[in-house]
C-alpha cells in the first residue's frame, strides 16, 4: 500500500505534464489559500488529485487528523470537502486510488470540465488547479454554452470557469497555474481578464520560473485571486513577483526547491505589502493595467544575461579606446622586434 501510494505520489515526474505538477509548488499554492474545515475544494483538471491530497493534508494537520472537529464535520472532510473532475479514463483511475490511499471519499468525475458537464461545479470555497496546457483537441471552441466568452484557448476557457465556480461571498478564493499568453492574449483574452479582475480581486501573480515543467520552454504563472460580493471593479491593484528572471534553469540535475519560494512567501503574506524590499516584488494599480491595454504580461526585472545598449558607452570613445590599445600593442611589438633584431647583429 505504501509502495502503490509513493508511485502515485511520484507519478508527477513520468513527463505527462498537462497533468503533473511539481509537489513543492503545489505545496506552496496550498500553504498560501490556506484551506479551513467545512470549505469545499476543487480541482476541475485534477490530474491524479495532487492538490486535493495537499489541501486535504493540511487541514488534517491544522485539526490534529481531524480530531478537532466533531463526527459530522470529520464526515464532511472525508466525503464532501475535496472534489475534482478528470477527462482522461487512466489518469481518473490514479486519482481514484489516490484519495482512496488518503482516506477521502470526495467525487471525482470522469467528465470534460470545459462541456456542460462542468456546469456541475460550481459554489466553491477554494479553487487548487494547473490546467492542461495547449488547445482544446485541436483548436474549436469549448462546448460549454454558459461561457461569456467562448474561445479555443483551453486556458483561457479554464479561467472562465474557476471564477465562475467560487462563492460571491468576498472569501471564496482560487491559485491556479496559467502560460504566459494568458496575460497577454487580445480579443477574447483582454475582455476574460476585465472580467476576472471586475468579478475578482486578482491581487498577486506569481511569474514562474522555466524548466519546471515537462516543456521546459514553458512560461508559467500561478494567479492567486479571491472572488468579489459584486461583479464589478474588485480588482484594485495587483502585486507581482517575478521568480524567473536571474534564476537557476530548473530540472532534473537542479530541482526546484521550498527555498526558492521563501521570499515570494514573506512577501505575499506581509501586513504590509509596500514595506517589503525585494526587487522582484512589484506593484500595479488597475489603472495602470488598463493603460497597457489590460494585459498582465508585467512585473519582470531587469534580465542581466540580455544585454542593454542603453547601458553601452559612446561608439566613439570606444573607438578611440580600441585605437590606444592597437597603437600600444604595436608599440610593444615593435619593441620586440627591434630587441630581437639587435640580438641577430650581436650574433
Amino acid at each position: 500500500m505504501a509502495d502503490l501510494r509513493s508511485f502515485l505520489e511520484s507519478e508527477k515526474k513520468s513527463g505527462a505534464g498537462q497533468y503533473f505538477t511539481p509537489r513543492v509548488l503545489i505545496d506552496v499554492m496550498t500553504r498560501l489559500m490556506k484551506p479551513q474545515p467545512g470549505e469545499r475544494c476543487n480541482d476541475p483538471a485534477c490530474g491524479t488529485f495532487g492538490f486535493m491530497i495537499a489541501a486535504h493534508r493540511y487541514v488534517k494537520e491544522h485539526t490534529d487528523d481531524f480530531y478537532d472537529l466533531d463526527a459530522d464535520q470529520a464526515k464532511f472532510e472525508r466525503e464532501e470537502a475535496f472534489t475534482g473532475c478528470e477527462l482522461v479514463h487512466d489518469t481518473h483511475r490514479l486519482a481514484l486510488m489516490n484519495a482512496m490511499l488518503h482516506d477521502i471519499d470526495g467525487q471525482i468525475l470522469l467528465a470534460d470540465t470545459l462541456s456542460n458537464q462542468g456546469k456541475a461545479l460550481h459554489d466553491f470555497d477554494l479553487v487548487l488547479t494547473n490546467p492542461p496546457f495547449g488547445t482544446k483537441k485541436g483548436g474549436e471552441r469549448a462546448t460549454r454554452d454558459d461561457f461569456t466568452f467562448p474561445t479555443s484557448n483551453k486556458q483561457l476557457n479554464f479561467l472562465q470557469h474557476i471564477y465562475r465556480s467560487l462563492k460571491a461571498n468576498g472569501k471564496a478564493r482560487a491559485a491556479v497555474v496559467l502560460p504566459d499568453n494568458v496575460l497577454f492574449a487580445d480579443g477574447d483574452g483582454e475582455k476574460i481578464r476585465c472580467d476576472l479582475m471586475d468579478k475578482c480581486d486578482l491581487h498577486t501573480i506569481l511569474r514562474l520560473p522555466t524548466g519546471i515543467f515537462y516543456a521546459q520552454g514553458v512560461k508559467t504563472n500561478v494567479l492567486f485571486f479571491t472572488r468579489g460580493k459584486s461583479d464589478k471593479g474588485n480588482t484594485k491593484e495587483v502585486w507581482f513577483y517575478d521568480l524567473r528572471t536571474n534564476m537557476p534553469s530548473f530540472g532534473k540535475t537542479t530541482p526546484l526547491k521550498t527555498e526558492h519560494f521563501a521570499d515570494f512567501e514573506k512577501a505575499y503574506e506581509a501586513e504590509d505589502r509596500y514595506a517589503v524590499e525585494d526587487e522582484r516584488w512589484s506593484v500595479f494599480t488597475r489603472e495602470q493595467i488598463a493603460e497597457k491595454g489590460n494585459s498582465l504580461d508585467l512585473g519582470l526585472i531587469r534580465d542581466d544575461s540580455v544585454l542593454d545598449y542603453n547601458d553601452l558607452p559612446d561608439p566613439a570613445d570606444s573607438a578611440e579606446e580600441a585605437a590606444a590599445n592597437l597603437e600600444e600593442a604595436v608599440d610593444l611589438l615593435m619593441s620586440v622586434v627591434r630587441e630581437l633584431r639587435a640580438l641577430e647583429v650581436q650574433d
